[in-house]
């Protein structure tokens, strides 16, 4: 590991401990600075309501940290907007926002467009598939960005279990972006979970970085924005452990297409030779090839938007 990477995970490497929630209220109080929290969210109604409700009780009622909770719906077919409503979220449907742009699925293009239906300051992404939450994920991570103003983004770092086996979570990190980092950005080696779906950072960062519109978000967004704001102004802060819905192997495979797709066009900006992954499953006749396209969109960064401009002038 580079000495840099050894220093900044001395510097850069908290627990919720080293912030007690008094003091984030006390920072906020003084800077000004707003917070918004946004769950992308596809068919979560089993867990979406839970969230919304620990964080509204926990650091909205208890403990004024949170101005806005925004749930972007992207296309469920099941009750998840009504939960999330009930719950006291304000909820937006991903294709209402900025309609003259037709949306494309994926992860990415949903936290894209909520920079447009937000308000924050500081912009906390959560999970919406989340099980045992725990209204720490969001104190923990935007502490840093509340008491420290050289801080500009904050990624949870968390034990994923695997069934009844510790640690073993995370599979698409440890088998495909952490060699990546580790081997292409030995800067960002330190991070424990480069891939998840929990942190915060300043909307005058987001909004100047572009966004793969799939799985490879996160991994674009950590080494875009250590080229653009630098190590130090990244953090991480243990939270504790994260449960949450698995899934298959196959899809994990797509996930890692995405991601790998993502760091190729950071390396080089090169030619995709081919956009697409074969899987196979088995049918009557034996294995059958099933092939689908590998995320090849970007959203440009949102102060190219010029709705997005108009929106911050008015």
């Amino acid at each position: 590991m580079l000495e840099e990477v050894e220093r900044w995970l001395d510097t850069r490497s908290w627990s919720l401990a080293d912030r007690p929630v008094q003091q984030l209220l006390t920072a906020k109080h003084a800077t000004g600075q707003s917070v918004s929290v946004v769950l992308p969210a596809l068919d979560e109604e089993a867990t979406v309501g839970d969230i919304v409700t620990m964080i509204r009780r926990d650091l909205m009622g208890r403990v004024p940290l949170v101005d806005e909770i925004v749930v972007v719906d992207s296309g469920s077919t099941d009750r998840t907007s009504e939960v999330a409503a009930a719950a006291g979220a304000r909820v937006v449907h991903r294709d209402a926002i900025l309609p003259r742009l037709p949306a494309v699925p994926g992860k990415g293009e949903v936290l894209w467009r909520s920079l447009l239906v937000t308000d924050g300051d500081i912009v906390c992404f959560v999970d919406a598939d989340l099980r045992e939450f725990s209204a720490d994920f969001v104190s923990g991570i935007v502490g840093p960005l509340l008491t420290d103003p050289d801080v500009h983004l904050v990624k949870a770092m968390y034990d994923r279990p695997l069934g009844t086996a510790a640690g073993q979570g995370g599979r698409v990190t440890e088998l495909m972006a952490r060699p990546l980092l580790n081997m292409h950005w030995p800067r960002l080696a330190g991070f424990v979970q480069p891939l998840g779906g929990e942190y915060a950072a300043r909307r005058s960062l987001l909004e100047q970085l572009p966004f793969p519109v799939g799985y490879g978000v996160e991994l674009g967004m950590l080494v875009d924005a250590l080229h653009l704001v630098g190590l130090d102004a990244l953090a991480q802060v243990d939270v504790g452990v994260r449960r949450h819905r698995h899934q298959d192997g196959q899809a994990l495979g797509r996930m890692s297409a995405a991601i790998y797709r993502t760091a190729q066009l950071r390396l080089a900006r090169g030619h995709l030779v081919r956009p697409s992954l074969t899987q196979f499953e088995r049918g009557a006749d034996g294995f059958e090839p099933r092939t689908y396209s590998v995320d090849t969109e970007e959203r440009p960064p949102m102060t190219e938007i010029a709705e997005y401009a108009a929106r911050r002038v008015a």
